[in-house]
């Protein structure tokens, strides 16, 4: 009881008697550092504010975010430490809805009514399986995945109950490094520990960043055979499905998802997506508009929702509606950065549709707006593009599409960049815009390259900065950049604020390109400097 003084909880309960109910509860445990969300949105603006050990979130929330959404946000966002433990609390007991919270993985998860007794039997297990864990989530939080893996096999012959999840856990960490090779032998080992559906699940997901879509499909298809309420293995399969251009199975196997699981809103958007890709803008506009609708009350709602949504009504002969979407997208995002350029896209998907000579007008102000760095999603500039060149409008077109080609993340987003203009029967200008990115981007890493040949290590840095500012979504650019920085720590000092610089562009690098295997030597490198310098690896 001891420890339970000490911890700090936030109760995010809508119904004051309920909430004073569980807060009694928690007093009776030993809790008495307790803070109250009244919904999704005061529960967001204290987590943001301050850390809590615990966070007991009742499922039902009222007008706005439900328990799960929130907690999509909570882990999409990064907004709570590993450290912080959830506990979804519901009396919810239709299944659609238990399996779309359980699937998001809650620490735990509590079905009212329940008892002071049970409450604490949950915390009290929560928190020692925590303490397990706290040295890995320490060393996570400081970006020394390389340490945490080396705790995880420490832990993993120290605490031989948990072994399974130290297991599970080095594997991740494989695979957020960027070293898909090495969790794969890992979770073949969990197979044959456990026959587990998410063991299978880590198998596929390394098989599929190694580019092994066949293999990794066929533990998939079992996958969700043998068990169609495991939404993840669906999400994979479909992902698997559209890196291999089958955006019609990919559409699909997202359907037959949603019918099981229809509140997860990123597999809702991914559907919508989709179904615009293939044509099929009856599907996209249903599952658009739950979107919308979802994320009406969120932080972090998205105006290219919006957009999407707008080009299925379009398609749809839904022109009044479209313009309905449009006034909601200027009224309830006014201040997002990327508002302007889409409401200037959605507003020329109206024009076209209706002839309007204000066309040409909207998709100037669009590309204007997307020159900035604003956020905004290669599949939307791809539109843009589109649009410009339905349009004859070639300049702006090449202008957007070489933004995008220069950003480029791998082979796949150039060559739909491309097809871009070889839909329009321009095939030609596509390949000569994808070699000038291509030089460009050369040209600027063999200058920072140079740069540090001939020793001038800040010089290498600063132009490699640069380089970033401009192309902060280009793999090369990126790691490159990150390499001028240890080069010159190594070469110069340490310097805490460069080394952090570095840390960042390492972790970006492994983002944008997890399968590189110099992602893995980056750290390795990273890793060395602190250890030459006496820096605590955190």
């Amino acid at each position: 009881m001891s420890e339970l003084t000490e911890i700090r909880v936030l109760l995010i309960e809508p119904h004051s008697g309920m909430r004073a109910s569980i807060h009694n509860m928690l007093n009776l445990c030993g809790v008495t550092r307790i803070e109250h969300g009244i919904s999704s949105g005061t529960g967001l603006s204290s987590i943001k504010a301050k850390y809590f050990d615990l966070i007991l979130c009742e499922y039902e929330l009222g007008a706005g975010q439900d328990g799960q959404q929130l907690l999509e946000d909570i882990r999409h966002h990064k907004l709570a430490p590993l450290s912080t433990i959830f506990i979804m609390v519901t009396a919810e007991r239709s299944y659609e809805k238990v399996v779309s919270a359980a699937e998001l993985a809650p620490n735990d998860y509590l079905l009212k009514p329940f008892t002071p007794d049970g409450l604490l039997d949950r915390i009290t297990r929560a928190l020692k399986k925590r303490a397990n864990f706290m040295r890995i989530y320490q060393l996570m939080d400081n970006g020394n995945y390389p340490g945490a893996i080396a705790e995880c096999i420490e832990s993993e012959e120290r605490h031989e109950r948990d072994r399974v999840d130290f297991m599970r856990l080095r594997a991740e960490l494989h695979i957020l490094m960027g070293e898909p090779e090495l969790a794969e032998p890992v979770y073949k080992q969990l197979t044959e520990m456990r026959t587990v559906a998410w063991a299978r699940l880590g198998l596929a997901k390394s098989m599929h960043l190694q580019g092994r879509y066949e293999e990794a499909g066929d533990i998939l298809k079992t996958l969700v055979v043998e068990n169609d309420r495991y939404m993840d293995a669906f999400d994979l399969l479909a992902k698997n499905h559209e890196e291999t251009g089958q955006l019609e199975s990919a559409k699909n196997v997202l359907s037959a998802a949603v019918e099981i699981s229809p509140h997860g809103v990123r597999r809702l958007r991914k559907l919508g997506e989709i179904a615009l890709s293939t044509g099929d803008f009856s599907c996209a506009e249903l599952n658009l508009k739950k979107v919308v609708s979802k994320v009406k009350y969120s932080d972090f709602k998205d105006p290219e929702d919006h957009v999407n949504l707008v080009q299925a009504l379009v398609q749809t002969g839904n022109i009044d509606q479209a313009k309905s979407v449009i006034r909601d997208l200027e009224k309830t995002m006014p201040d997002k950065l990327k508002t302007a350029a889409c409401r200037a896209i959605s507003t020329a998907f109206i024009h076209a549709k209706n002839n309007d000579p204000r066309l040409a007008e909207e998709l100037i102000n669009a590309v204007a707006a997307s020159r900035e760095n604003i956020g905004l999603s290669t599949s939307m500039k791809l539109g843009l593009a589109k649009n410009c060149l339905d349009s004859n409008m070639h300049e702006e077109a090449s202008e957007v599409i070489l933004e995008v080609m220069r950003n480029s993340t791998n082979s796949n987003e150039m060559q739909r960049a491309i097809g871009v203009f070889e839909s329009a029967g321009q095939g030609e200008l596509g390949n000569k815009l994808a070699n000038q990115s291509r030089a460009e981007v050369m040209e600027l890493v063999a200058a920072g390259v140079q740069k540090a040949k001939i020793g001038d290590y800040r010089g290498s840095v600063e132009l490699m900065s640069a380089a970033v500012k401009q192309l902060p979504n280009n793999p090369q650019v990126v790691m490159n950049a990150a390499l001028a920085y240890l080069k010159y720590l190594e070469n110069h000092g340490w310097e805490q604020k460069l080394a952090e610089q570095a840390r960042r562009l390492i972790d970006a690098s492994c983002r944008l390109d997890p399968a590189n295997a110099r992602n893995a030597a980056l750290r390795k490198l990273y890793e060395e400097l602190q250890k030459k310098y006496g820096i605590s690896r955190g």
